[in-house]
Parts: structure tokens; sequence; C-alpha cells
């Protein structure tokens, strides 16, 4: 599994948790839609720290928080 469809995977966790659209998730955090489905469904190639720590802003949870999970911790490594 590539990293940005993880950080996809990881969004579609917390929108669930939380009961949220891609486009609830947009307006919270102020990231354009457009933005946000494409990380959604992986296609994101480089979704950017500052993205996601918005989009973590309005989980209301923290940049570690987001990453802390088996799910990165298990992603081998990528060289290009």
């Amino acid at each position: 599994m590539k990293t940005q469809e993880a950080v996809g995977i990881r969004i579609k966790e917390l929108c669930s948790e939380r009961n949220l659209t891609i486009n609830g998730i947009a307006n919270l955090s102020a990231v354009p839609p457009m933005t946000v489905y494409s990380m959604y469904y992986g296609k994101s190639k480089n979704p950017g720290i500052i993205n996601i720590k918005k989009l973590c802003d309005g989980f209301g949870i923290t940049l570690g928080q987001f990453f802390s999970t088996e799910l990165f911790d298990n992603l081998e490594q990528e060289i290009q």
C-alpha cells in the first residue's frame, strides 16, 4: 500500500467515526472539497502536510493522532 492510499483510508475512518461527509470535513477544515476528494480516494500524489493538518483541526485531533495507527506503522518504505 502506498502512503497516499493510507491517507485516504485514514480520512475515511475518521469521517465514518464522526459521521461526516467529504463536504462536511472540507467545510470544517477549510480545505477545498476537490482536494479532500482527491485525498479521500488516494488520487493525490502528495496530499501535503498543511492540508492534513487542516483536516486534523477539522476532525479535532492532532497530527500524531492521525498518523498513530497500524495503517501507517506497517507501510513499506517508498523510494522513487
